[in-house]
């Protein structure tokens, strides 16, 4: 595929958007939009979610990996390809590979999630885990490449990818053509310049928001610099849109293209993903959720219609796990307390009568009498509570108050 790399010429870039979605006919599909009515009472206009977690492969990177692999050379396919990826990249690789009868060899982190790891190696590709962190594990893929002559395919920095992950832009406009905001997560940057490049080059009124996590924002300080800068040390649990870089390609576009990049907490994050999942019942990793929690951060702040994109949903359940306790921690729906109480019979049955009376759910709790610090009469119990969110606590905080037990914190 020929891609003219400009941002000084969008209509041109468009047409290789438009060529990518025809060579993905059949082999990406167009994911659902689906309506979303509590960030609609929220925003106050209408707020879609795009489901590319419902992609093949469970995230939006299979489009860029068949695009740029189906624009090999006859000679490029027979050396194979390489990627390096702790993820939804290396699931792509691997099923565009397959697909097309190319062989694929992709570098994972050593603590890459197994499921990870094994739908990778069921999609088709040779995995070898090296590194402890993507940019040893990015190291190794290029040493490969350059030792074998398999061609490396660069997860966000090169053109054929920015044109394969655009379609979800034509697809947008397209399922809700009176959208006026999109908001989408960013890491190296291929998507959201991808998708930026399609709609405005259609609809330049729309508003195209970026989201990054506060802990990996590489975009925000690189483009006050007017150039990419590095980050030392990214960290978020948002492992989509960890990226210490933005991408040299994506960045011109994104610099020109793209209105806004907003950062979220992981707090945010955590709680975005734990709405997905309870009210629009998908399942959603991190990045994924970004621009969820983008809009439950500041609602008002976002013109609508508004499309939210889901960018993935393979999250390894052992995370799902801690991040929904994560998520419902910050959305105050568990209560910690520790409890001085007189240490006779009945006592710790009283205040779990108390618990009962105030609907709190014990998900945990220790009883000790043996503490030095304790009175020879006092007994002190350690409850973990689930509750119904921040009002729910203070309610039942001030009834064990009210029933003459002493809350200690």
């Amino acid at each position: 595929m020929s891609f003219r790399t400009t941002a000084s010429h969008p209509a041109l870039i468009l047409d290789d958007v438009r060529g990518a979605q025809k060579m993905l006919s059949g082999v990406a599909r167009v994911t659902a939009l689906e309506g979303s009515r509590h960030l609609t009472e929220l925003v106050g206009s209408p707020v879609h979610l795009k489901c590319e977690n419902l992609q093949r492969t469970g995230s939006f990177k299979l489009r860029g990996a068949y695009v740029r692999i189906s624009g090999l050379t006859p000679v490029e396919r027979a050396a194979g390809v390489v990627a390096a990826s702790a993820g939804n990249h290396a699931q792509g690789v691997a099923l565009a590979s397959s697909l097309l009868g190319v062989r694929s060899t992709v570098f994972m982190p050593a603590g890459a999630p197994l499921p990870k790891v094994a739908a990778t190696r069921e999609y088709g590709a040779e995995v070898r885990l090296h590194g402890q962190v993507v940019d040893e594990t990015l190291a190794a893929a290029q040493r490969y490449a350059e030792e074998t002559g398999a061609v490396f395919i660069h997860p966000f920095d090169h053109p054929d990818i920015i044109a394969g992950q655009g379609t979800v832009g034509l697809e947008i406009l397209e399922q809700c053509p009176e959208v006026r905001t999109i908001v989408l997560g960013i890491g190296g940057g291929g998507f959201a310049a991808g998708v930026a490049v399609a709609v405005k080059a259609l609809r330049p009124d729309v508003r195209i928001v970026g989201v990054q996590a506060e802990g990996a924002a590489c975009y925000p300080p690189s483009l006050a610099a007017g150039h990419p800068v590095s980050l030392d040390s990214p960290a978020t649990m948002a492992d989509g849109i960890k990226v210490g870089r933005p991408g040299d390609v994506p960045f011109a576009l994104i610099e020109e293209l793209v209105d806004e990049v907003r950062t979220v907490t992981e707090d945010e994050l955590s709680s975005a993903l734990l709405l997905c999942l309870e009210r629009a019942k998908l399942v959603v990793e991190p990045a994924g959720a970004s621009p969820v929690a983008a809009l439950l951060s500041d609602p008002k702040a976002f013109r609508g219609p508004v499309v939210a994109v889901l960018s993935g949903g393979n999250v390894d359940p052992l995370l799902m796990q801690r991040i929904l306790r994560h998520g419902m921690s910050a959305a105050g729906r568990y209560l910690s307390l520790r409890l001085r109480l007189t240490d006779r019979p009945g006592a710790l049955a009283a205040l779990l009568a108390a618990l009962t009376v105030a609907d709190a759910n014990v998900l945990d709790i220790s009883h000790v009498r043996t503490d030095p610090r304790l009175g020879l009469t006092e007994a002190e119990v350690d409850l973990h509570l689930e509750t119904k969110g921040p009002q729910h606590c203070a309610e039942v905080e001030a009834a064990l108050r009210a029933a003459g037990f002493r809350v200690m914190g």
